[in-house]
């Protein structure tokens, strides 16, 4: 796999902001289709990098972003699950192509990295229920479901939590 984690940067924001878009739309993820409420906060990639941590994912000599994470620590306005001590992800998306390539899981590993280089003790996400790809990658890496974290952003959307030890 010829694929570099790395910082957005400024010039790949709209890009990030569409992929992102583009991945929860063929996803199912946006209730409300393309005009959902949530593309519009999915694309404000500039304000996300100055409040927490996004990361890409790019492969090739021109560095296609092909994946996206945002990571946070608790305290961020990014942070919606997570706990004094705990890091947490959310706004994970790699394009259909980089799937099955380890791209999310590369993703996923430059969050865990992140949160022990800041000696964080946890990690937290959450997720739709019926993504279920993304819970098996979840599990893989030592994620537990933390049903006592579930939550609803919107009535009627309920999203699992998963946790994981950084010990």
């Amino acid at each position: 796999m010829d694929i570099t984690i790395r910082p957005v940067r400024q010039a790949e924001f709209g890009a990030v902001g569409e992929l992102l878009v583009a991945v929860y739309l063929t996803d199912g993820l946006l209730v409300a289709g393309a005009g959902d409420r949530y593309a519009a906060r999915l694309r404000k990639v500039a304000e996300r990098a100055e409040q927490a941590e996004v990361l890409v994912a790019v492969e090739g000599p021109d560095e296609r972003v092909v994946g996206t994470v945002t990571f946070s620590a608790y305290g961020s306005p990014y942070a919606e699950l997570a706990r004094p001590g705990e890091g947490e992800f959310r706004m994970l998306a790699v394009r259909p192509e980089g799937r099955g390539r380890g791209v999310g899981e590369a993703l996923v590993a430059a969050c865990l990295e992140r949160a022990r280089a800041l000696g964080l003790s946890g990690m937290v996400l959450s997720t739709p229920r019926h993504v279920l790809p993304a819970h098996r990658l979840y599990r893989r890496l030592g994620f537990v479901r933390a049903e006592e974290r579930d939550w609803e952003p919107v009535p009627g959307i309920t999203l699992w939590a998963f946790a994981r030890d950084m010990a």
